[in-house]
């Protein structure tokens, strides 16, 4: 029994998915796409993991490090993986404190596709001997949905 492979959907030209892009300099430059939802009757959870983000100290210019986690709802869009990626390597050079980081990246993912819900861990690893973890969150979790806890340990050093 052969199955009928699913149509792809017709996405916008200007993605840039599928060919090559120069790297955004900075968070404002960098352009995050999205995609329509095949699945947008059905209430699902969406996970991207980022566990080598870098972004600068406003204040040294010291790199810092963080493991980030988005998990949303999705409604009518996707992201697109690419552009995420590409998004979130122009914070490299770019100087923030981390709870800007981490909640501008909410707001701007969140902007973008309009979740149900979305929710973003910074669990970042110590600057001045002190771990810094910073969420964030928009939306109601919609009813019935199972969300993974993003299973990140507290930052322990050697103890």
């Amino acid at each position: 029994m052969s199955k009928t492979p699913r149509k792809s959907p017709k996405l916008p030209a200007d993605l840039q998915l599928g060919r090559a892009v120069e790297w955004p300099t900075s968070p404002e430059q960098a352009k995050l796409d999205r995609v329509p939802n095949p699945q947008k009757d059905t209430n699902y959870v969406v996970r991207f993991t980022a566990p080598e983000f870098t972004s600068l100290c406003p204040i040294t210019g010291q790199p810092d490090f963080a493991h980030l986690m988005i998990d949303y709802v999705p409604g009518q869009w996707l992201v697109e993986s690419k552009s995420l990626k590409l998004y979130l390597a122009s914070f490299r050079n770019h100087g923030a404190f981390h709870e800007d980081c981490t909640v501008e990246i909410g707001k701007r993912v969140a902007s973008a596709i309009k979740p149900k819900w979305l929710r973003i861990g910074g669990y970042w690893y110590p600057r001045g001997g002190i771990p810094i973890d910073v969420f964030w969150q928009t939306g109601t979790l919609p009813k019935g949905i199972w969300v993974p806890e993003q299973g990140v340990a507290p930052y322990r050093g050697r103890g």
